[in-house]
């Protein structure tokens, strides 16, 4: 179902191929005069001037070669053609909350895939970071992957090198849902060397792009790209990243639209992970695994295992009788007077906890004296 008109589907598809991804000011425009407006004024000769004033002229001219070129039929037959689909503002597929993005919206996205894209972003999680990331870093991501695949979360991610591959991968390999945004067409390859992921991630998941078929990724592009990966998820982890990593402007991303933001920590002497350190001393959430982001951005209830070191046997005692077993020397025996006076109380109360304690297996008893059993001679 789609209250999308045949005209203005056409003029969006036609606008991906003349705006570059993120515009603001042709989102102005869009809003302006509509999609099949905007695209009249481009490609009418003459037209345009007076109404899109916010451009110089040699912009406006280049908008207008971009127009010219344009051929919408023949990029969305491209698509249809790799079993792909055009979606945009007003399909019961496009996911709402891309509109937080206001002017900077993608015009409307190119995707791959059977799964629906609205309801996936509903309950999904960008996991990002270092292209080059150590072993750690993708050991991190995968586990976040997968973890997350197998608590119904959808990973989303950039289909990069490093972190990216192995949160797409994780999530693969627990046969769960992964969504890759690309900064290219969804038809290209990017990186070449994850021909295969993005395979496997159009079979089973989604791939997606703001850019029509054929064009290629920019370094601008990627850039523009993290914010969409920041608007479609309910949270953003980044794990491993220097200072001016691409991960941490969709860090940015996600907290200027109010969502949350997390960082897995590395050690303090890495390069790589100083860029999340950054984060995590500003608004970031420190995180260690997949049940701990869950519990920051799912619903009530779904809380990470309460984490605690191992529970000893003295853990359990009640307080007077484990003041009585402190007051035990570390070596040799002790008197029931002594160790009263030790523990604060009074005779016949530390002989009663005395006996107790022998009968857990925590004191010997030598004549009038007591001392701490062998086995518990090493503070256990």
């Amino acid at each position: 179902m789609t209250c999308v008109g045949p005209g203005e589907r056409l003029a969006r598809a036609a606008l991906t191929r003349i705006l570059e991804p993120g515009d603001e000011c042709g989102g102005r425009w869009l809003r302006r005069f509509g999609a099949a407006g905007l695209l009249e004024l481009l490609t009418s000769p003459g037209a345009g001037p007076e109404q899109l004033t916010e451009v110089g002229e040699r912009r406006l001219g280049g908008y207008r070669i971009r127009a010219a070129a344009a051929d919408p039929e023949r990029d969305l037959a491209a698509v249809s053609a790799l079993g792909g689909r055009f979606i945009c503002p007003g399909d019961r597929e496009w996911p709402s909350q891309l509109d937080d993005l206001e002017e900077a919206a993608p015009i409307g996205l190119w995707v791959r895939g059977a799964a629906d894209l609205r309801l996936w972003s509903l309950r999904s999680v960008a996991v990002v970071g270092a292209r080059a990331c150590t072993p750690y870093g993708a050991h991190m991501a995968a586990s976040l992957g997968s973890g997350l695949a197998e608590r119904g979360w959808v990973v989303t991610s950039g289909a990069a090198f490093g972190v990216d591959g192995a949160a797409h991968r994780g999530a693969l390999a627990a046969d769960g849902a992964t969504v890759a945004v690309l900064a290219c067409g969804v038809d290209v390859v990017y990186p070449r060397g994850h021909t295969e992921l993005i395979g496997r991630i159009a079979e089973q998941g989604l791939v997606i792009g703001e850019l029509p078929p054929g064009d290629h990724p920019t370094r601008s592009r990627f850039v523009l790209r993290n914010r969409v990966i920041a608007a479609l998820t309910r949270g953003t982890v980044v794990v491993e990243a220097e200072y001016r990593s691409g991960s941490l402007v969709t860090a940015r991303a996600a907290q200027r639209l109010g969502r949350f933001t997390m960082g897995v920590p590395g050690p303090a002497t890495s390069g790589l992970s100083a860029g999340v350190h950054e984060l995590l001393r500003g608004e970031g959430v420190l995180v260690t695994d997949a049940a701990e982001v869950a519990e920051l951005v799912g619903d009530m209830g779904e809380l990470a295992p309460l984490r605690r070191g191992p529970v000893l046997p003295r853990d359990l005692l009640d307080p007077v009788s484990a003041r009585v077993l402190e007051a035990l020397p570390a070596r040799g025996a002790s008197r029931g007077p002594e160790i009263a006076r030790g523990a604060g109380t009074t005779t016949d109360e530390a002989l009663g906890r005395l006996y107790e304690l022998h009968s857990l297996g925590f004191v010997e008893r030598h004549g009038d004296g007591w001392q701490l059993a062998a086995a518990r001679r090493g503070g256990t």
